[in-house]
């Protein structure tokens, strides 16, 4: 537990705050997507990356998809409870909805987001609505997600206004990914380079 005041965090991390969000079952279904959204069944890990490094790593420094063993990136994109899910413009992937029901009773929206320069023009709140519609296509009780203070600062009030309530907050502290070259050097210019 974190005391009051400030912490030390050591050369070559970065520290976040962290907001878990949640959003109880609607009375009515959500309705069927303006905005369609493929589903990419067994995404390999390579397409996956370089979706998720377009969406949310150079410009909000993504980066544990990009760490994580490859074979066990693909054990979770091949996984029947989890959804890769894409919004595509002129035939190539833009924005990436992940949807997570391997724990039982909620779906967590592992990963939402679109490509900087489609931002902007109300494709996420399109994108966020069919998000919707498929994690309540199942019979769950709620819908969770989470961002930090590494994502744009747009997103917490967006999934706010989109009916997600914060139910708590976390600091996380991790190597720095553009130290060990996960990231280019100049990703996420909003947060410093220490170390």
């Amino acid at each position: 537990m974190l005391t009051d005041g400030f912490h030390p965090i050591p050369p070559g991390r970065v520290a976040a705050i962290v907001t878990h969000l949640r959003m109880d079952r609607p009375a009515a279904p959500p309705p069927a997507p303006d905005l369609p959204l493929r589903h990419v069944a067994d995404p390999d890990p390579a397409w996956y990356r370089d979706l998720f490094t377009r969406v949310g790593a150079l410009d909000w420094l993504w980066f544990s998809r990009l760490r994580m063993p490859e074979a066990e990136l693909r054990a979770i994109l091949r996984d029947p409870d989890v959804e890769v899910r894409v919004f595509e413009a002129d035939g190539r992937a833009e924005g990436l909805v992940e949807l997570d029901f391997r724990t039982p009773g909620t779906c967590e929206l592992a990963f939402f987001g679109l490509a900087p320069a489609l931002q902007g023009r109300g494709l996420g709140r399109a994108m966020m609505g069919a998000a919707l519609h498929h994690g309540f296509a199942r019979d769950i009780p709620e819908m969770t997600v989470h961002t930090c203070t590494f994502d744009s600062p747009v997103a917490l009030p967006f999934y706010i206004r989109e009916g997600f309530v914060p139910v708590r907050r976390e600091v996380e502290v991790v190597p720095d990914p553009r130290l060990d070259g996960t990231l280019p050097e100049g990703a996420a210019a909003h947060v410093p380079r220490i170390g």
